[in-house]
């Protein structure tokens, strides 16, 4: 991490900046971002919501119209359908960490851009070093190839144990692209089951 990079992730003299160890404390010290274009257009920041000691976290790419509206991840039909595939390993949606890889919604829900990247993403490595989740499950395209930095297709990075920043990471299709894509759910109930397996194979911490 470069000095400059280090002052604006610690400094809480710093507008928007990284700081605090609790998700509260982080939390307000960076929902008054405007470190990019999208901050002044927000609706609500998108922080996530969740267990703080989960050991399964999800990350997707960017909240939608509903996140956008209620200040919480994955509220609408794909986070309905995500809360039942949650379920469907034996968890419940409060047993684990939801989130995005920006906290606000980019306009019409297009893809996020690499400087909406770079301003957001030092947010979650702060929100993983805090809550220290076992597993990460990346859902869909943009969020796999946005964390590991890829541009390898979903399909390849798919069944695969990846790290990020030493945690491991697992890769599904996203909760959104399965409701255009059912034919997708019995992939996805593969990977599901993978990330269980994965999970359950962790140490304790």
């Amino acid at each position: 991490m470069e000095m400059g990079e280090r002052e604006w992730y610690f400094n809480p003299a710093a507008p928007g900046v990284m700081g605090g160890d609790d998700l509260d404390e982080l939390r307000g010290v960076v929902s008054g971002c405007l470190r990019c274009e999208l901050g002044p257009k927000r609706r609500n920041f998108v922080f996530g919501s969740g267990n703080r000691r989960a050991g399964v976290m999800f990350v997707g790419e960017a909240p939608g119209a509903d996140e956008d509206a209620q200040g919480l991840p994955f509220v609408g039909r794909a986070g309905q359908l995500l809360t039942k595939m949650i379920e469907s390993i034996g968890l419940r949606r409060e047993e684990v960490y939801i989130t995005n890889v920006l906290k606000c919604r980019p306009p019409g829900n297009r893809d996020p851009l690499s400087g909406e990247i770079e301003k957001c993403e030092p947010i979650l490595l702060r929100q993983i070093e805090i809550i220290r989740p076992k597993i990460i499950c990346a859902l869909g395209r943009i969020s796999g190839k946005t964390l590991l930095r890829t541009e390898t297709s979903l399909a390849a990075l798919r069944g695969r144990v990846h790290d990020y920043h030493g945690v491991k990471l697992v890769v599904t299709y996203h909760p959104a692209a399965l409701l255009r894509n059912p034919q997708w759910k019995r992939p996805t109930w593969e990977d599901l089951k993978f990330l269980r397996r994965e999970y359950d194979g962790v140490e304790v911490r």
